[in-house]
């Protein structure tokens, strides 16, 4: 009896916050070992099974069609995945937290800060403060939830080698936290291809099955696959390539509740538009990139260590500009 309330706590745990381990299918009558192999495959939760297609289900060795239909039948008894009310829908979104960027600036822009559930791309020019915001954001999340934070762990898949944790450390003592916890809870990767990068989320999608993460950064997510892939003749494999890793950012924002920050280089145009235009300059990846990232925000260089963001597209964000700073103590105000 005693043993059945605690398992009946820890199933009202689970649907309180945070996704159902992969292990509640066994309750629904799907084999330990047909658990094993799809947790083998890179399935940690059973949202990760409700959302996939069911192909997915089918390339994993051992799973028939028979038994794929069982689990994804199982998966969405579990999960709700139908229509709800859109006064059900808003009354989820007031309770979306936001990761301040560290500048009052940026987060009256943000409206709150980075939102948590989605992607947020940040592209620009070099030297414009992309890697500096995602070092913020790595120390900010890890806050109380009334001081701007997410209460969480972030992970950092870094893809040009710029991540320095003497960045992070600065930032801690601005905020008054142990520079060592917040190292700790940084789980950094160094991504070498656009295949490992791949490879790094599935082991991302376990971390976070274990632990309480906020926040996963991809600095940057277009550069490997910029040089893995060059020339026409291998755009069309180039952006089916970048397409399946985005899915893959979507999911693990839906799944987890994290927010997913990446960042993109520039190209500049040079066809007859560029002639017209204020600013020759549009991020990489084409419409791929642009459709699967919730919120576009466009850095650019002022003068000094001034930088200023524009919401370049948002679902719900106004089309306006921000001035920040980039400080020793990372993102700050500017000063009068």
């Amino acid at each position: 009896m005693a043993a059945e309330m605690a398992q009946q706590e820890t199933f009202e745990e689970e649907e309180m916050g945070g996704p159902l381990p992969l292990s509640r299918l066994e309750a629904q009558g799907i084999s330990a070992n047909d658990c094993r192999k799809l947790m083998e495959a890179g399935f940690n939760t059973v949202e990760s099974v409700a959302y996939v297609p069911k192909k997915h289900l089918l390339a994993v060795k051992g799973i028939s069609e028979a038994k794929a239909d069982k689990i994804i039948n199982e998966a969405s008894k579990l999960i709700p995945m139908g229509f709800t009310t859109a006064s059900e829908f808003h009354q989820r979104r007031q309770e979306i937290i936001h990761i301040s960027a560290g500048s009052k600036e940026l987060d009256r822009l943000l409206q709150g800060g980075i939102e948590t559930g989605s992607i947020t791309e940040i592209f620009g020019e070099f030297r414009t403060g992309k890697t500096q915001l995602c070092h913020m954001l790595a120390v900010t999340c890890q806050l109380p939830i009334d001081q701007g934070g997410a209460e969480g762990k972030c992970l950092y898949v870094d893809t040009e080698g710029t991540f320095r944790p003497e960045r992070l450390l600065a930032i801690a003592e601005r905020f008054g936290l142990s520079g060592e916890d917040v190292l700790d809870n940084v789980a950094y990767a160094r991504a070498y291809n656009s295949d490992h990068q791949m490879h790094l989320l599935q082991q991302a999608s376990a971390m976070m099955a274990e632990s309480r993460y906020s926040l996963l950064i991809v600095d940057s997510a277009t550069a490997l696959f910029r040089t893995d892939y060059s020339g026409r003749g291998e755009l069309s494999a180039r952006q089916m390539a970048l397409a399946q890793f985005l899915r893959m950012l979507l999911r693990l924002a839906d799944e987890f509740g994290v927010a997913v920050v990446i960042t993109n280089q520039v190209v500049a145009q040079v066809d007859g538009a560029a002639m017209f235009s204020a600013d020759p300059k549009k991020p990489i990846g084409g419409n791929i990139i642009a459709h699967a990232s919730t919120t576009r925000l466009y850095l650019r260089k002022g003068r000094g260590e001034l930088r200023i963001c524009k919401v370049y597209d948002s679902p719900c964000l106004p089309e306006s500009e921000a001035v920040f700073a980039i400080t020793s103590e990372g993102i700050g105000d500017e000063k009068d």
